[in-house]
């Protein structure tokens, strides 16, 4: 006959209890063991101030290295030839062109440019000269009957030749008379009253077209 144990010596009413608090012993040991750390706890030694034995650096300016030199020029040969030695060149030369013997070549003429001449243009230098009716010898004669001798130079004793300018115009009228070179007393203002008042001239020509041109001509004042 089995006996019966007592309640209070029943151990399995505390299997519960006992699993629970070691379990909670082995997470607290798991967890001590994880984060237990150990330090090396050795006599810390002082190595004391290290002396520097660099030596400073220096500021090394950035040099600048010059640009490569251009590369030689290759000079032409230059092959000189004596003076004495002839360069024969042929020269081809192709006629196509069948000359018969009556065949006449025209002479190619070769005009001058036409000169543009300007209608108000006046020449100093013409081919054809202007000229007085009568010519030179008809001026002379027109000058012995217009030309008056001036009572303020005759009084004075005043003689010598008058240079007179003036233009020839392209119908032989004259204008623009002015002195080139005068004596005074009087004698200047006459002598551009007499080449004013001359009646007109035949006109000068340049290739063959009448054109204007400016005369000088000197009138003489002599005391008789």
């Amino acid at each position: 006959m089995e006996a019966k144990k007592t309640p209070a010596a029943d151990l399995t009413k505390r299997t519960g209890m006992f699993m629970n608090f070691g379990l909670a012993i082995s997470v607290g040991l798991v967890l001590f063991a994880f984060e237990y750390k150990s330090y090396d706890r050795g006599d810390l030694k002082d190595l004391g101030q290290v002396a520097d034995t660099f030596e400073e650096l220096l500021d090394i300016p950035i040099t600048e290295q010059p640009p490569p030199p251009p590369p030689p020029i290759e000079q032409p040969i230059i092959q000189e030839i004596p003076d004495e030695v002839e360069i024969e060149e042929k020269i081809e030369v192709n006629f196509d062109l069948d000359v018969k013997e009556d065949m006449v070549i025209k002479e190619v003429i070769i005009a001058d440019a036409p000169v543009v001449e300007k209608a108000d243009e006046i020449f100093d230098v013409v081919e054809n000269a202007p000229m007085p009716p009568g010519g030179m010898e008809g001026w002379n004669q027109y000058l012995s009957k217009n030309l008056k001798y001036p009572t303020q130079a005759r009084r004075m004793g005043i003689e010598g030749t008058v240079y007179v300018v003036f233009v020839v115009n392209t119908d032989g009228s004259i204008q623009d008379a002015a002195i080139l070179r005068g004596i005074g007393g009087g004698c200047d203002e006459e002598a551009l009253r007499v080449v004013a008042n001359a009646p007109k001239w035949e006109p000068g020509k340049q290739r063959g077209r009448p054109v204007r041109v400016r005369m000088r001509l000197p009138i003489r004042f002599k005391l008789g």
